[in-house]
């Protein structure tokens, strides 16, 4: 049976282990943790494995700033950092803790900073038996009358033991005398209260005193003991003992009572009269705290306050107050003090934990700190609200009990605010509310989150060309509004090509400051713009971009002197004393105002650089030539005399409209001639001083050659020309056979020229006479400085009478190459291979020569002939024949005549 009742005794004790072990675990899920310690245990004792209970690894408390925080000055619990194991940082003394309270509990916050996590810690001190009861007074003393009944109880000075449970008081014992015995009666609060029993009547004459030992024993093991001596006077007879008007006094002050304040005055009335009616009072039971807040007047039973009262140390006091009179008769009574809170304590702000920087791509909720708030008053003086001051990108979050969570609201931008200076505020709800405040700085890490941005939208850029190699174009500026190595921006070119060639080649950029440089120097004539991109770029990861136009214009400069075209340039073997540059023909009849020559010139540059202007700066006779100011025409100023040389020399200088302006010249050689006779004269002595080591004779022999075979080719022509003349008008006749239609009609009027116009086409050329005949030139061309005949339509299309082209108007001069007949090629190849000058003065008297015979054939008829009017017939034939005419006017004269003689 007794083995039974062991086990049942032990299972329970198992039992109780694991509801214990499973409340704990219960508690550490929710946050809590419970652990007791015995008081007065050395610094370092170990409280409780706080690591093991959270589930948390050793290297993470390291690494996650763990610590113990506690409120009060003086922090009792610490963390082992090697063992994670909740250690006592200082003795613990229960009894100066925890006086008025049963039960000893210590509160402290284990707070994780790493996770911004806190977990409450309650740590119960346990009592042990370090204190013996003692008495306020050792030495006491009791009166008594000798009339005293037996039985009578007197109460005596109750023992303290600031131990709790079993080591507080237990028992008294009293010692010394058979009169007396010990009684003990249960107080209201469950304190026992000695008292001293009258055993046996006392008799003054046999004793006038008597010495008693009281003993206090306590429960602890050992039993700690304390002792009072007790001496006994015995007095005369008192019949009455004083009163109290109340049995129990109760009174509630604020904790803001003034010292010296009266809280209370007890009252008791003794019916006796003399010594034995005078009341005195004092206090019977008090407590040391009571003693050093309370005075009782021991005449007027006031109670006085003696120091200020804090209802956050002291809510309630009981005081027991005892009246005795001269005869030692006496009554008690119980005076209950309740302090009342007052609003006198500001809440107050602990910052557990908090970060001093966050970055600004940090998520919405983010905890920034950590935050206790604790109000040591009570009821709603007590409670505490919290709140954050001006319009800041967090919010507090209650977290567990007093603690709060500042996170943030929204994403941060350390574009627009850098740094924040949060202050939180707590106020209390009591009338007037306090409150208090407390300052959490907090800077904003950049995130890189902004591209750059270019001062301007597009760049653009003038540069003269010919700028040397390295200059400075213009400066691209790019800004981020980032920090530190998010805003560096650096500059580089969008590779392309230019002319082929790699953009790169042509300019860079500074990566740095953004500075645009020509690699090259610029020719406005191969490169007149460039179009080119610049990116910026910041130094952040991943790094961000943008781009830019740049435009950049070259400037043109006069650098490019006038490049005469026609004349060509004189070669450089002929370019000494007697060479010709080019040979122009001018009849010594020529009138005031005829076109010789044109000269032509380009200029590459563009603008007024290229604006050209003409002027004649040497002559053999100055007044007999004048040129063009802007057409560069050569036209004679007056009519040439017989004194005139008959070769002259023009050197004519064509400049441009620079600054400084460029210029180049260009010379003619124009021969004034009349007769073949003299023309030949003039060539030939141009030959002798151009090539004076061969001989005459076959120079002449071969100008012989030359002007039987163009006689000959002219001839053939006009017999051809003949033919197919006579072969149109007998078509004509066999259909006017057919048809009366056109019967009356002149054939003359359906006759056309095209067999001059076919001779004209084949002879208009242009030709540049030299020295040397490996030199000479004869080129077919449609065009010419003048305006020229229309080249002959094509066979598709009918080829109307010239007559009535020229007079309709209708079709304007093309400008396209005639194509060359047979008989022109086989003319310039006899001429390029056995002339060594050119024909075209030959081709030129010769015509003139056959003209003068025709104009002098034909007489008054064509003379006479009123679509000619007054037209010079010799100076408008010679331009003909060299492909040039003076006005287009002179055409239907020629067609006329031309008609007229034929038929």
């Amino acid at each position: 049976m007794e083995r039974k009742r062991k086990n049942f005794h032990e299972s329970e004790n198992n039992n109780k282990s694991l509801v214990a072990a499973l409340l704990l675990s219960w508690e550490a899920a929710w946050g809590q943790l419970r652990y007791s310690v015995p008081e007065e245990m050395p610094k370092g004792s170990f409280v409780g494995d706080v690591a093991k209970d959270l589930g948390l690894q050793l290297p993470a408390l390291r690494d996650r700033s763990v610590r113990i925080v506690s409120e009060g000055r003086t922090q009792y619990f610490a963390l082992h950092g090697k063992t994670g194991h909740l250690v006592t940082a200082e003795r613990i003394d229960r009894e100066q803790l925890c006086r008025l309270v049963e039960k000893c509990v210590l509160r402290c916050e284990l707070i994780v900073e790493g996770e911004m996590q806190v977990y409450g810690i309650q740590v119960e001190i346990t009592d042990i038996n370090d204190n013996a009861p003692s008495f306020k007074e050792i030495d006491l003393e009791e009166r008594m009358s000798e009339t005293t009944a037996p039985g009578s109880r007197f109460p005596l000075a109750e023992a303290h033991d600031p131990d709790s449970g079993r080591n507080s008081l237990q028992s008294y014992e009293l010692s010394g005398d058979e009169h007396f015995s010990l009684a003990v009666q249960a107080g209201p609060g469950g304190d026992q209260r000695p008292e001293l029993v009258l055993a046996k009547a006392l008799d003054r004459e046999e004793a006038a005193f008597h010495e008693l030992v009281l003993r206090a024993i306590d429960g602890g093991d050992p039993a700690r003991t304390g002792t009072a001596r007790i001496r006994v006077v015995v007095l005369d007879a008192n019949d009455n003992a004083p009163v109290f008007s109340q049995a129990e006094y109760t009174v509630r002050v604020p904790e803001d009572v003034p010292v010296g304040s009266v809280l209370i005055t007890v009252t008791a009335t003794d019916a006796d009269e003399g010594l034995y009616g005078q009341v005195k009072y004092s206090l019977k039971k008090v407590s040391d705290i009571a003693s050093d807040i309370f005075l009782l007047d021991s005449e007027t039973g006031e109670i006085t306050l003696l120091r200020s009262l804090d209802f956050e140390e002291i809510s309630s006091l009981e005081l027991e107050v005892q009246a005795r009179d001269g005869g030692e008769l006496f009554d008690t009574t119980k005076v209950t003090i309740t302090v009342t809170d007052v609003n006198d304590n500001a809440p107050e702000i602990s910052v557990r934990s908090a970060l001093s920087e966050i970055s600004e791509d940090a998520p919405s909720g983010t905890v920034v700190a950590l935050l206790h708030v604790h109000d040591r008053d009570s009821g709603s003086n007590g409670e505490v609200r919290c709140s954050l001051d001006g319009d800041v990108p967090f919010r507090l979050e209650k977290s567990f009990e007093d603690y709060y969570r500042l996170v943030t609201a929204r994403e941060l931008d350390r574009e627009q605010v850098s740094e924040y200076n949060v202050t939180v505020r707590a106020a209390d709800g009591g009338s007037p509310a306090l409150q208090s405040s407390a300052v959490l700085a907090l800077r904003v890490l950049d995130v890189n989150d902004n591209a750059p941005v270019f001062a301007q939208e597009r760049y653009s850029a003038r540069l003269a060309e010919n700028n040397a190699a390295g200059a400075l174009v213009l400066t691209v500026r790019a800004t981020d509004a980032d920090w530190g190595q998010n805003a560096r921006v650096r500059y580089r070119l969008w590779e392309g090509r230019v002319r082929g060639a790699p953009l790169s080649s042509y300019v860079s950029v500074q990566a740095e400051t953004g500075a645009l440089y020509a690699l090259r120097s610029f020719d406005y004539e191969e490169v007149r713009e460039l179009e080119l991109w610049v990116r910026a770029e910041d130094g952040g990861a991943p790094a961000l971009s943008s781009n830019v136009s740049v435009r950049l214009l070259i400037v043109d400069e006069n650098d490019n002197a006038p490049q005469v075209l026609y004349p060509p340039a004189a070669p450089p073997a002929a370019s000494g004393k007697g060479g010709w540059s080019g040979v122009e023909l001018a009849p010594r009849s020529s009138e005031p105002g005829a076109l010789v020559a044109k000269v032509v010139a380009v200029d590459a540059d563009a603008g007024q650089n290229a604006w050209l202007s003409y002027e004649l700066a040497k002559a053999t006779e100055p007044g007999l030539f004048r040129v063009g100011l802007h057409s560069g025409e050569v036209r004679t100023a007056r009519f040439p005399l017989a004194r005139d040389a008959a070769r002259q020399s023009l050197v004519v200088v064509v400049k441009d409209h620079g600054r400084p302006a460029l210029s180049a010249t260009a010379t003619l050689s124009v021969l004034l001639a009349e007769s073949v006779a003299v023309l030949l004269a003039e060539l030939g002595s141009a030959a002798e001083a151009a090539a004076p080591g061969e001989p005459a004779g076959s120079l002449t022999r071969w100008l012989v050659l030359a002007v039987a075979a163009v006689s000959c080719l002219f001839v053939a022509f006009l017999l051809l020309l003949l033919a197919l003349r006579l072969r149109r008008w007998r078509r004509e006749q066999l259909l006017a056979a057919d048809s009366g239609v056109l019967r009356g009609v002149p054939v003359s009027h359906f006759v056309g020229i095209d067999g001059v116009r076919a001779f004209l086409q084949s002879y208009s050329h242009e030709v540049s006479l030299t020295a040397d005949s490996r030199k000479s030139q004869l080129r077919f061309s449609g065009g010419s400085c003048c305006d020229t005949l229309p080249a002959r339509p094509p066979p598709d299309e009918p080829a109307p009478l010239l007559g009535e082209e020229d007079i309709a108007g209708s079709r304007p001069a093309d400008s396209a190459a005639p194509s060359v007949s047979s008989s022109g090629r086989t003319l310039a190849s006899t001429l390029s291979s056995a002339a060594s000058l050119s024909l075209s003065p030959v081709v030129s008297l010769l015509s003139r020569e056959i003209f003068v015979h025709v104009r002098q054939t034909l007489g008054e008829r064509c003379a006479g002939a009123s679509c000619c009017g007054e037209v010079d017939l010799e100076s408008d034939l010679r331009l003909m024949v060299c492909g040039r005419f003076r006005t287009i006017e002179a055409l239907p004269c020629w067609n006329f005549c031309f008609r007229y003689f034929f038929l």
